[in-house]
């Protein structure tokens, strides 16, 4: 069984998903609105995932130090101070500032991507990928709580569309303040009893490393360059803002949903199979996109991607958790949620300007190299692993 404080963090990160899918709700929206060029729509988009990667890092590194409890209040609190910021910017339609509320939310989100680290820390050992798969599973909260709070506050003022979403999403982040306040989460290990940290240089010749980066990377890149541009797509094909929340709903099931099973899935297959099941799932979605623009094209490809990305988002924790010793732990989780979150970051910001460009057919097409990049590398660096283990037997093996 798993503790009350995995079903707390568990809790937490269902309000601070419900928050991230408000702002994928309505961000590039309002972006694209008080944008000077239509091409900068996705801007407040790319600047929340800047400021979810380059938090990332020195995150992981002070909860190493002060511990997550004190990680987790400070991550909310920045999250209290990004919402009033961006109520104030588009009650008075202040794109900078709009710009820079979305930089401080991403920080509070990049933050809060520790809960899955922090649960299996909390969790029995061989409970790892269960703790996992229920943070995850939180998200089917914030699969009907998000786009719906966004439809219910979208007039919520009535002379400034989405105003409502952030005060919901202030009172989301000072909910989870108080939830993390009073969950019994574990001291830090001091330093001395950890040991010698390996240098970097050793860490990334481990191909399960390697393999675990390169599909949480890509896994998220595509999912958020995909999901981002969905809204501008719908609404240049002429959808209410109805209907896209709608379809950004049942997207957010297909990736949340799945987690009460990914990691009994991957117990029983191994990380590799499940994480290249992913893979698949996501082309599936980009080749479904070529074949037409109707509510129910949009509805399924979404959902395939977003069950993609939680076979490949979920296998990679996985693989990464079962990849380092506990002396590496913060630095190695730091340095992969740096290098996860930049590619979405790089991945949002592209949306709106490929959008413009390419259009949403060519758009999806892109996203064919880089999935398969991902398969071919997690097949050549679970050879590697093999190889270097010594067995002949990978395929229930991490």
């Amino acid at each position: 069984m798993l503790n009350i404080t995995v079903w707390g963090l568990a809790l937490g990160q269902a309000l601070l998903i419900t928050g991230n899918i408000l702002l994928v709700s309505v961000t590039a929206l309002i972006g694209q609105s008080m944008a000077p060029d239509y091409s900068w729509a996705t801007l407040p988009v790319a600047l929340q995932f800047l400021g979810l990667m380059g938090v990332t890092l020195p995150a992981a590194l002070l909860m190493g130090w002060l511990g997550r409890k004190k990680g987790f209040l400070c991550g909310n609190l920045i999250g209290v101070v990004g919402a009033l910021l961006a109520y104030f910017a588009v009650k008075h339609q202040l794109f900078g500032l709009f710009c820079s509320s979305t930089f401080l939310l991403g920080m509070a989100i990049g933050i809060g991507q520790q809960y899955r680290f922090a649960a299996t820390e909390n969790a029995p050992k061989e409970k790892g990928p269960q703790a996992i798969s229920l943070i995850m599973g939180a998200g089917v909260i914030a699969a009907i709580l998000g786009p719906n709070m966004a439809v219910w506050f979208e007039h919520w003022a009535p002379d400034t569309h989405y105003l409502g979403a952030f005060a919901a999403l202030l009172v989301l982040y000072v909910i989870n303040t108080f939830i993390i306040a009073l969950l019994p989460l574990k001291p830090p290990v001091s330093k001395a009893l950890l040991g010698t940290p390996t240098p970097y240089k050793t860490l990334l010749k481990k191909p399960q490393l390697i393999g675990a980066f390169t599909a949480g990377a890509i896994g998220y890149a595509v999912m958020v360059l995909v999901m981002t541009a969905t809204p501008l797509a719908m609404q240049h094909s002429g959808f209410h803002f109805g209907s896209t929340a709608s379809v950004i709903q049942w997207h957010v099931l297909g990736m949340f949903l799945p987690s009460f099973i990914t990691g009994k899935l991957i117990s029983r297959f191994g990380t590799y199979p499940i994480i290249q099941l992913g893979c698949v799932l996501l082309l599936s979605c980009v080749l479904l996109n070529q074949l037409g623009i109707t509510y129910w094209h949009f509805l399924i490809a979404l959902v395939a991607l977003g069950i993609g990305w939680n076979f490949t988002f979920i296998g990679a924790t996985t693989l990464l958790t079962r990849s380092y010793l506990p002396e590496d732990r913060a630095r190695v989780q730091g340095l992969n949620d740096l290098l996860v979150f930049s590619s979405a970051a790089f991945a949002s910001l592209l949306a709106g300007y490929w959008h413009s460009i390419f259009g949403w057919e060519i758009l999806n097409l892109l996203m064919i190299p880089a999935i398969l990049m991902a398969m071919f590398t997690l097949m050549s660096r679970r050879r590697r692993a093999v190889i270097i283990a010594g067995t002949t037997e990978p395929l229930n093996e991490s």
